[in-house]
């Protein structure tokens, strides 16, 4: 594309854009009482509201696609820090709501900071990384791009928000694009699936698995080195890191009983089937999936949803969103809308690739991993697969804050992908 051509932008992610925030609108249409259905544009209702939003979207959109392309990468880090300061600010002047100071009173609304710190992160991580200079092999680029994504999510945590600070994981992906050893995604699989196993599995067996592995791999090492006539492996570093693991294990007890509060402790229980507690805290997970099996394969009429139309299902129109959806449009509907998330995925990723510039292509792939993550954990809650954890479906729950922010994150990208053939550093 030459200077003086147009931008071209990508039609088919802006379709995809429509038609999930099309999806939700109707979702949370559908989760609002029947006794409360009133005109579309009633903002006393969440739907209203909602509408509200989409139409404050729609002009953020003209302005992210009228400002000229270089001034995202020139102020990533302002904007950056105003995020920080914005998410420090909410322990002074920030509003409680069930339980978490995570939003500012603005009227009759609320303002949620975190939503938009992940655009602002996601800026920060490419300007820094596409920097000539720096490289993930080395030991202090690491840490300093590391503490980039960490500063956010240590801020967010103690609101208590552990799942939007949760959200920062994302970043691994655009890291590993960009020469992260995957041995560090390992290292947290590892550490992950050790900590859950200890909590269903009797320790000596865990014990016995890692002693097992580490053998194995040893003895697999050895053989490999053999072949190619490499020194033998050390075998002190093996020992080191059987210890290690058995040590991680030991302590996942005092961790879970003494780290986690009471309520995320009982929703892991609910998921690992340590417990069972339909009428507490697994009340919402166990109506979310009574509310998707009573839509079948094309979903039933507002007025036989009962579940969504009754309102059995709490926070259906913000988290527990995609119930709605599976009650009202069966598989049908939600089959649509995960093929929607995985094309929208896939089509970012296809789009970051084909960038010319570095910081475009880093930012797209922070892009794709917060909709990933999102869409994986969201959905995963919502079947009780995973944890209830508090993490919204993007362009689809309820809430100005996040679809605001997923908004400015997406079309951020679209207006990078429509410069690609002419933007430079």
């Amino acid at each position: 594309m030459g200077l003086g051509d147009k931008p071209k932008y990508d039609i088919v992610t802006i379709l995809i854009y429509a038609a999930l925030v099309f999806i939700g609108f109707f979702s949370i249409y559908s989760a609002a009482p029947v006794t409360e259905y009133t005109s579309i544009f009633d903002i006393s209702q969440v739907y209203g509201k909602q509408l509200l939003f989409i139409g404050v979207c729609t002009v953020f959109i003209i302005i992210i696609l009228a400002v000229e392309v270089k001034f995202y990468e020139r102020f990533a880090g302002l904007i950056y820090v105003i995020s920080l300061v914005s998410l420090a600010g909410l322990y002074v002047f920030g509003k409680e709501v069930n339980g978490a100071i995570s939003w500012y009173p603005i009227g009759s609304f609320t303002f949620q900071p975190s939503e938009f710190a992940k655009f602002a992160t996601a800026l920060a991580v490419a300007k820094y990384l596409s920097q000539l200079d720096v490289s993930l092999k080395n030991v202090r680029d690491f840490m300093i791009v590391a503490a980039i994504i960490a500063l956010p999510a240590l801020l967010i945590v103690p609101q208590p928000d552990p799942g939007s600070a949760l959200i920062y994981a994302a970043f691994f992906f655009a890291l590993h694009r960009e020469g992260l050893s995957p041995w560090y995604l390992s290292l947290g699989v590892i550490a992950l699936a050790l900590f859950l196993g200890a909590l269903v599995i009797h320790i000596g067996w865990i014990i016995l698995m890692i002693l097992s592995v580490v053998v194995v791999m040893y003895l697999l090492s050895r053989k490999r080195k053999h072949k190619k006539r490499l020194p033998k492996p050390r075998v002190y570093l093996y020992v080191i890191a059987a210890v290690l693991c058995i040590a991680y294990t030991f302590s996942t007890s005092y961790i879970f009983n003494n780290v986690l509060e009471d309520r995320h402790r009982n929703r892991i229980d609910i998921v690992l089937g340590r417990v069972q507690d339909d009428a507490g805290i697994g009340y919402n997970i166990n109506q979310s999936m009574i509310a998707i099996g009573n839509g079948g394969i094309i979903g039933k009429p507002l007025e036989e949803a009962t579940q969504t139309r009754g309102g059995y299902v709490p926070e259906q129109h913000t988290d527990f969103i995609f119930s709605a959806i599976g009650e009202v449009s069966g598989l049908l509907g939600t089959s649509v809308t995960i093929l929607l998330f995985v094309f929208l995925i896939y089509r970012v990723i296809i789009m970051a690739e084909r960038q010319r510039n570095q910081f475009a292509r880093i930012y797209g792939y922070g892009v794709a991993g917060i909709f990933f993550l999102h869409f994986f954990v969201n959905v995963g809650m919502v079947i009780g697969l995973l944890p209830t954890v508090g993490i919204p479906l993007p362009f689809m729950s309820y809430g100005g804050s996040g679809l605001m922010g997923f908004t400015i994150l997406l079309f951020i990208f679209i207006k990078l992908d429509a410069h690609r053939m002419s933007y430079e550093h």
